[in-house]
């Protein structure tokens, strides 16, 4: 996709807010960092790049992306490592993605070069925002919307890509609680479960809210037409232990190609752990914990990382996992992932982005 000569406009804060964030405390999603990147699409090319004050935006009713759901959007991660450099994982990756999502949502691609450049001087502006603990990280949210002011049918003309950061803690807190989804559908076959378009999360509202009501915290979906085969958990991608291998459902047009899945499976398999990428049942799931060969569960993802299952609830009864404590296999991944992230190990992968 054409896009002008790179040049980003910076419009800095005379005041920073960083002072009224308690790092020591800090609740995932609620806090924002001083600025924002903006670049808009329009006559057939990206232009008017620009870095300015985190602040409301406006627009018009009749705005396209309003009405019709084209819209996309990605997350990332940067983190502080132990030589005190901000790093990200496999940020380009993301860019790549945000791209096939919107060749699926028929919207422009944007250039990944233009992207990184944004991200690092955004960075570099906010590097105060990135925390300092290993339990925390700079939340990067890059996401793109139709603009046209157009109550027809039909791909916008005109787009705008945001892209704005703010400090987070821990996305989820405590084990998860998951409930087997029979009914509701995530993503049919053909649809968008592929891409990180925002009707994926709004569909999924409803039915999450009826499993919480249960007591669970998520759901865990199956697919859209037996309602037999394991897809994803939430938002997340998932993975079991059964026995000693490592097995999750592959990836396709209806579960998200999770960056996060993908480097825990490498590090799996440089570990010496056996790794299956197939069809998981949920027949198989309650038959593997009836012979007690279910030793572990989690989801995978960019804000979770590594999010420990507690329990499976499957028409009315819980299949209760063992004990968190003394699960040895997603621990092991959890801390190979953490100690590339931060430094403590070399990265032979080359997964970690200098942004400094």
């Amino acid at each position: 996709m054409e896009s002008e000569i790179i040049q980003i406009k910076t419009d800095r804060v005379e005041k920073t807010r960083i002072h009224e964030v308690d790092f020591n405390n800090i609740p995932f999603g609620r806090e924002f960092s001083d600025h924002m990147f903006m670049a808009d699409y329009k006559n057939g090319k990206w232009c008017d790049f620009r870095i300015e004050q985190y602040r409301p935006i406006e627009y018009k009713p009749a705005m396209l992306g309003l009405h019709y759901g084209q819209t996309i959007f990605e997350g990332m991660k940067a983190y502080r490592n132990i030589d005190g450099e901000i790093m990200m994982f496999r940020p380009t990756d993301n860019f790549e993605r945000l791209n096939r999502s919107a060749i699926r949502m028929c919207m422009p691609t944007i250039p990944v070069d233009l992207m990184m450049e944004a991200l690092r001087e955004l960075i570099r502006i906010d590097s105060e925002w990135v925390p300092k603990d290993t339990e925390s990280a700079l939340y990067i949210r890059p996401f793109m919307f139709a603009t046209d002011e157009f109550l027809g049918v039909k791909p916008s003309e005109t787009y705008r890509c945001i892209m704005f950061t703010g400090p987070v803690g821990p996305y989820y807190k405590t084990p998860l609680k998951v409930m087997v989804e029979e009914h509701y559908t995530r993503a049919p076959k053909g649809g968008t479960g592929s891409a990180k378009a925002g009707g994926n999360y709004g569909g999924a509202l409803y039915p999450t809210k009826l499993a919480q009501e249960k007591g669970y915290h998520q759901i865990l979906w199956t697919d859209s037409f037996e309602h037999k085969y394991i897809e994803e958990s939430g938002t997340m991608n998932v993975m079991f232990q059964i026995g000693e291998t490592l097995v999750t459902p592959p990836t396709g047009d209806t579960i998200l190609q999770g960056i996060t899945r993908d480097s825990v499976l490498r590090l799996a398999t440089d570990m010496g752990i056996a790794v299956e990428e197939r069809r998981i049942s949920i027949d198989e799931i309650k038959l593997e914990h009836g012979r007690g060969q279910l030793n572990d569960a989690f989801g995978v993802g960019t804000a979770a990382t590594i999010a420990p299952i507690e329990l499976i609830g499957y028409r009315g009864e819980d299949m209760v996992l063992p004990s968190i404590d003394g699960r040895v296999l997603s621990k092991k991944i959890a801390d190979g992932l953490k100690a590339i992230r931060y430094g403590e190990v070399a990265d032979p992968y080359g997964w970690m982005v200098s942004m400094n």
